[in-house]
């Protein structure tokens, strides 16, 4: 796949997708939205994708946020429309049956800090910066940030946060639980390699059925909830996978899934 302002590659199961724009900070264009977008609905069906990390070009940002110079000029028509392009990407992210893995390698800002609250898992480099600024800008988030951050780190610091536009960095991230590990910048993909490889490594099944279970069932009562998680469980034994795993187990050896 070739594509204008992203960098793919896949080794091993695992695809490292990189937003590439870094002289305007990885900023989020309708092109680059609507690229990230053709790239996540094709690795649906790519058997060879096991786990996706997300990263950004160069040092300084995963993605600073959506790109102003194209926002300031347009009406309420073409902002919603942004809008509605941003969460059809996070939508599909959020509901690809394989795990995303942000790496957050410096700023991720207003649409930035967005598309790594649609990703399953966030890992941050030491000199990253969250934040949602843009009330600063006369606006609100527009691609989920109202609604996956609150459901993330609570109501309370996600008020602050929308209401301020104040940004945090990586540590008080972690301790608001906001991302799951801080790293030295270099050591960052590495990690999320590592992480990823981790899972991969797991029946693919039982991965896609955990992700399915997360999402879904959250958005549900517990009773309701508890039958999904049940009702996926059962499932389970109707494949190879859970043979093999269960087997493996009782021979006291690695199991060998097909994910199947």
């Amino acid at each position: 796949m070739i594509f204008e302002n992203l960098l793919y590659e896949c080794s091993d199961g695992i695809a490292t997708v990189t937003i590439n724009r870094p002289k305007a900070l990885n900023a989020l264009n309708q092109a680059t939205l609507k690229e990230l977008l053709s790239l996540f609905t094709a690795l649906k069906d790519d058997v060879a994708v096991k786990v996706v990390i997300l990263t950004g070009a160069g040092e300084k940002a995963f993605v600073a946020g959506a790109d102003i110079s194209e926002m300031q000029p347009i009406d309420a028509v073409a902002g919603r429309h942004f809008a509605l392009l941003g969460h059809k990407l996070a939508a599909t992210i959020e509901e690809l049956s394989k795990p995303v893995i942000a790496a957050v390698n410096g700023f991720a800002l207003g649409g930035g800090c967005e598309l790594a609250l649609c990703c399953d898992m966030r890992l941050a480099s030491e000199n990253a910066r969250f934040g949602q600024p843009e009330v600063n800008l006369g606006v609100i988030p527009g691609f989920g940030g109202t609604q996956r951050l609150p459901r993330l780190i609570g109501k309370g610091r996600a008020c602050e946060l929308l209401m301020t536009g104040d940004m945090v960095d990586a540590a008080e991230a972690y301790r608001i639980g906001l991302v799951n590990k801080v790293l030295p910048a270099d050591e960052l993909l590495p990690a999320a390699s590592k992480l990823a490889a981790k899972i991969a490594s797991k029946g693919q099944v039982a991965i896609g059925f955990v992700k399915s279970a997360l999402r879904d069932g959250l958005e549900i009562d517990l009773a309701r909830a508890c039958t999904y998680e049940a009702d996926l469980f059962g499932l389970c034994f109707a494949t190879a996978d859970q043979k093999e795993g269960m087997l493996a187990f009782l021979e006291k050896r690695p199991a060998q899934f097909t994910d199947k």
